[in-house]
């Protein structure tokens, strides 16, 4: 952003995409950083219903936007509206950041990347996955170095999803309500399923994740609180997503 905080003919404009953009502080934080660093760049938080996300992001070719980063209720959306995805991206079925190219959209992804190097940094090794959504398989598929346990309530599609991400004797666990679970020997226990509640989970680790933003509801969250134990959101990383933007978008001049 420049120092007037104006937009010209020069500043390369990112949008910011979600149901909720306006009210998350990642645009802010994110200009802070271009203002900080001179960088003649501007994101702009666009509040984007569902209905209109395919209109919105497939006429961005045409538009005088750079990209876009997508939030989290989203990013599974993304690669059918994509002409060139990244392997990574390809791969899970997911893209949280894109780039205008030419009059072509490029699809990437960068928070997951956030939350392994997150992880190593609390030094956690032992993970439990709940789910086998687009964000499991972004995990798995950079999860090098940790020692990973699947969760899902069905057996059949859990282990499908192993070996589609190539996880060669995976530990695989079932979980349902009617089925204790205890995840306290684990570092951290990241939830990327879609469950209505984690009631089943008895104790949970010292570290609990899920991407979920505070405008969605996170079964995780509401278990955390349950038990008093600690729990972070998409919006508690806010400043470690914001630097990796950062410097994704300053790469991809």
């Amino acid at each position: 952003m420049n120092n007037e905080n104006k937009i010209s003919k020069e500043t390369r404009l990112f949008g910011y995409i979600g149901e909720h953009a306006g009210a998350s502080s990642f645009s802010a934080k994110l200009n802070k950083l271009f203002k900080q660093n001179g960088d003649d760049v501007m994101i702009i938080p666009m509040n984007i219903r569902e209905d209109d996300l395919y209109f919105t992001v497939t006429n961005m070719k045409k538009s005088h936007v750079n990209g876009a980063v997508i939030s989290s209720e989203y990013v599974a959306q993304m690669p059918d509206m994509m002409d060139e995805m990244s392997s990574i991206a390809a791969r899970s079925g997911m893209c949280d950041i894109v780039y205008k190219e030419n009059e072509s959209l490029r699809g990437d992804i960068f928070t997951v990347r956030v939350l392994t190097e997150y992880l190593k940094d609390l030094y956690a090794s032992k993970i439990a996955i709940i789910g086998i959504n687009p964000y499991a398989k972004a995990f798995s598929f950079l999860a090098c170095g940790f020692e990973v346990s699947y969760f899902h309530d069905n057996l059949e599609a859990l282990m499908a999803f192993t070996q589609e991400v190539e996880i060669s004797h995976a530990d695989i666990n079932r979980i349902a309500v009617d089925m204790p679970v205890d995840l306290s020997g684990f570092d951290a226990v990241l939830d990327f399923s879609d469950f209505e509640t984690l009631s089943m989970i008895e104790k949970l680790p010292k570290n609990s994740f899920d991407m979920k933003n505070t405008k969605q509801f996170s079964a995780l969250r509401q278990r955390a609180s349950e038990l008093e134990s600690a729990y972070t959101s998409y919006d508690d990383m806010l400043d470690k997503l914001t630097q990796k933007a950062y410097e994704e978008i300053k790469r991809s001049k």
